[in-house]
């Protein structure tokens, strides 16, 4: 059975692992009897590396906030670069940026994300891109809120911060964790189905685009530290490579089973 387009992005064909890691776990999806056993293999995979990830890098955001109180090369950062978004502000600015970040935030994201993913499902008459950014969004959503538990961080002094002021901890910044997961996996699922470079190449800075500035726009408002958001940066591509690599095992299975003559 011929690959089907949507198993490509371009010429890489997301079903085919080239690294000895990705032929194991390809292996072990595929080589289960039930096709039922090696769809929830790879569901229980997505769930397992993404809890340890999630642990991990938690952990890991705690040894940064460490790094913080101790003046380290990182946290030389925050103040000069806080200092330096408090010489840009203006009464306009503050205004376009607050209306910008609110994008990104608790009502804002959802809105616009469940708009976007109905118009993907209707158009495609397919649900996947749905059940692919409710997981993502599940586990941002669960990273963000064990940072802030775990790690506690206070946000900059509200003197140097533009209302409205937010009272939750500071690490990491939820609305750049958010903003980074979602515009990735909405480019991954897209990117799936363009077919010309120049399209590709726009949505993969588009979405770059938005996880930059909406967490730039947080250090801005002095709503948090440059820490906070370069943290959410990295746990969110962490965890948008746990989501991609797990729809990529599913692809493999679907590939194999169909192949095989076995419903999948």
């Amino acid at each position: 059975m011929a690959a089907s387009p949507e198993d490509h992005i371009g010429d890489r064909d997301l079903a085919t692992w080239h690294s000895r890691f990705g032929r194991w776990l390809a292996q072990s999806a595929v080589g289960q009897r039930s096709p039922w056993v090696a769809a929830n293999w790879v569901i229980l995979l997505t769930l397992i590396v993404g809890a340890m990830t999630t642990v991990l890098l938690t952990a890991a955001g705690a040894e940064v906030y460490d790094a913080v109180m101790e003046q380290d090369e990182v946290a030389t950062l925050d103040r000069p670069v806080l200092n330096a978004m408090l010489g840009l502000r203006s009464p306009g600015l503050d205004t376009a940026v607050t209306w910008f970040t609110h994008l990104g935030g608790d009502v804002g994201m959802p809105i616009l994300t469940g708009l976007t993913v109905l118009a993907l499902c209707l158009w495609w008459r397919s649900w996947s891109p749905a059940a692919l950014v409710l997981v993502a969004a599940a586990g941002s959503l669960l990273m963000t809120v064990a940072g802030k538990q775990l790690v506690g961080r206070a946000r900059p002094p509200r003197i140097d911060a533009v209302p409205p002021f937010e009272s939750s901890a500071s690490f990491p910044s939820g609305h750049t964790l958010n903003s980074t997961v979602i515009a990735a996996v909405l480019a991954y699922i897209i990117l799936r189905r363009v077919r010309h470079m120049w399209s590709r190449a726009c949505m993969v800075l588009g979405a770059l685009a938005w996880a930059v500035a909406m967490g730039l726009s947080r250090v801005y408002l002095g709503h948090h530290w440059l820490t906070d958001v370069m943290a959410a940066w990295a746990l969110g591509l962490a965890w948008v490579a746990v989501v991609v690599t797990a729809h990529r095992l599913y692809l493999t299975v679907h590939r194999a089973r169909a192949t095989s003559g076995t419903p999948p």
